[in-house]
């Protein structure tokens, strides 16, 4: 004997089976997705060292000081670079490549610590401290103000460190996309 369904049961079944394929994504999401700890990044030490000065000796910085000095970097520097460009000179970027063919060089914590104190142009001819932020134009740009030379230190090792994490995108600018 063979049964029917009356049009209000068909209705009833209908929305349960449509309640259990929407809820069954958002289950899914929440058991494998969502409900699980985060997959924080994971830097190895080579990642984490750079050079500290000119003379080729290094410093390995903490992840903890690279994120630090990532939010240093973007309320003091990213107005301007982001993303490690020069939105005012696009042919200077922050890449390790333009940084070392700088006068003097500007791969090395030292040297990006002592640009940010008093920066030159980019064949180091002369003083640019009154057109780019720096320590010694702080009465100008007032961002500079309240930054000491450990906050120097974490934006030159966050400039340093942020092209071994995010590749040609670092200061690479519209040449590579």
């Amino acid at each position: 004997m063979a049964s029917t369904l009356s049009p209000s049961a068909l209705r009833r079944a209908s929305r349960a089976v449509a309640r259990t394929l929407l809820a069954l994504p958002l289950a899914l999401l929440l058991c494998f997705g969502f409900g699980s700890e985060a997959m924080a990044a994971q830097w190895t030490a080579e990642q984490l060292t750079v050079p500290a000065s000119a003379d080729g000796t290094t410093v390995t910085f903490s992840e903890s000081e690279i994120k630090a000095g990532r939010k240093l970097f973007n309320s003091s520097c990213g107005e301007c670079h982001a993303g490690g460009i020069t939105k005012t000179n696009q042919n200077v970027g922050l890449d390790p490549e333009t940084l070392a063919l700088a006068t003097p060089a500007r791969d090395n914590v030292e040297a990006l610590v002592d640009y940010m104190k008093d920066p030159t142009s980019y064949d180091g001819e002369y003083s640019i401290a009154d057109i780019h932020p720096s320590m010694r134009s702080s009465d100008i740009f007032v961002k500079m103000r309240d930054l000491d030379d450990d906050d120097l230190r974490l934006m030159a090792g966050y400039i340093l460190v942020a092209p071994k994490a995010q590749g040609v995108q670092w200061g690479g600018g519209k040449i590579y996309f």
